[in-house]
């Protein structure tokens, strides 16, 4: 089964109004899940429950847009290690990263797209990997 994994900033651009990317995000969100089920997995759900009070209020969230959440694959983790380490060895400089490469592999691992509104680093690491992102 196909799916499009949902990279954190578009869910918070959507669940948090953001000014600036909310109506793009919210259309991205919109016509992705017209064509896939969305998916995210624990690094998301994570990044995004900073911005709740309770397990059962972020989990409400989701489930309006219908997002399933699964665990990262083991092989996605590996994949995410090694294309942190191309990074750094192309003189990568930022190390609090790893969670965006997480988020990379297991869309590349599971064959998903992945919606996200920061395309530069996904491109860069996961070339083969089918993005939605601005232009």
């Amino acid at each position: 089964m196909t799916g499009v994994l949902v990279d954190s900033n578009v869910l918070i651009d959507v669940l948090g109004r953001d000014p600036v990317w909310e109506g793009w995000s919210a259309d991205a969100l919109r016509h992705a899940s017209d064509e896939a089920p969305l998916v995210i997995n624990p690094i998301v759900y994570g990044e995004i429950s900073l911005g709740y009070a309770s397990i059962e209020a972020l989990n409400a969230a989701l489930d309006v847009h219908q997002i399933r959440r699964e665990p990262i694959p083991w092989p996605a983790a590996f994949v995410a290690g090694r294309a942190y380490r191309a990074y750094r060895d192309r003189g990568g400089s930022r190390t609090s990263l790893l969670p965006d490469f997480y988020i990379g592999a297991h869309a590349a691992v599971a064959g998903y797209r992945l919606l996200t509104r920061d395309p530069a680093r996904y491109r860069a690491s996961f070339p083969r990997l089918e993005l939605i992102a601005p232009r």
